[in-house]
C-alpha cells in the first residue's frame, strides 16, 4: 500500500495522499497518526517517525456531499478484486452483464470483472443466454468504499479493523 489515507476530524474518509504528504501533514501538526507501517520509518537529521498508513486531520473539513462513486473500468476491476465474475480466475477486462449492442450502459450495475476466455466466449449475449452465471452480483460502491477498495486493493489486512467495508 503506497498511499496514505486521509480521514476527517470525524474519522470519515476523504482522500489519499502520498507518504511523503501525509508525513508534511504530522509534521505540520495538521494531522495525526492513526495507524502507522509496521516496518517503515521516516528518518531526518531531528525527526524520526514511523511511517504513516492512516492519518486523521485536527480540524474539521467540510466536504460537499457525494452521492455516488464516479464508474471506472479500473474501478470495476477493484470493485470485483480483480476476480472474474464468471470462473474467479484473475480478471483483466470489464464485461458488460447487458450488452452495449444491446443497450447495455456503462454503469456499476451492469459491469463485472472478467477473464479475457470468459471475455470472447459471452460475447454480445446476456449471461442468462450465454448460460454463464455470474458468481457474484454487480453492486454499485458508496464513495467511501470506493476509495477505501482502491488503497486496499492488494492488501486488504492492511486496512485497520475499524475500518469496515460496507460492500466488501
Amino acid at each position: 500500500m503506497r498511499d496514505t489515507l486521509v480521514l476527517n476530524a470525524s474519522f470519515e474518509p476523504l482522500s489519499t495522499v502520498t507518504l511523503n504528504r501525509a508525513v508534511v501533514l504530522v509534521l505540520q501538526d495538521k494531522a495525526v497518526v492513526e495507524q502507522a507501517h509496521p516496518e517503515l520509518r521516516m528518518r531526518g537529521a531531528a525527526v524520526d517517525i514511523p511511517a504513516p498508513r492512516v492519518i486523521r486531520l485536527c480540524q474539521y473539513v467540510r466536504v460537499p456531499f457525494r452521492r455516488r462513486a464516479p464508474w471506472s473500468r479500473r474501478g470495476v476491476l477493484v470493485r470485483d478484486r480483480h476476480r472474474c465474475a464468471y470462473c474467479g480466475r484473475r480478471a483483466t477486462t470489464v464485461d458488460h452483464v447487458v450488452p452495449r449492442s444491446q443497450g447495455g450502459q456503462d454503469t456499476w450495475l451492469n459491469t463485472v470483472a472478467s477473464c479475457a476466455e470468459d471475455n470472447h466466449r459471452k460475447a454480445n449475449r446476456t449471461p442468462v443466454e450465454a448460460g454463464m452465471p455470474l458468481l457474484r452480483e454487480p453492486f454499485e460502491p458508496t464513495p467511501a468504499d470506493a476509495m477505501l477498495l482502491a488503497l486496499a486493493q492488494d492488501d486488504f489486512a492492511a486496512l485497520p479493523d475499524w475500518l469496515v467495508l460496507d460492500a466488501a
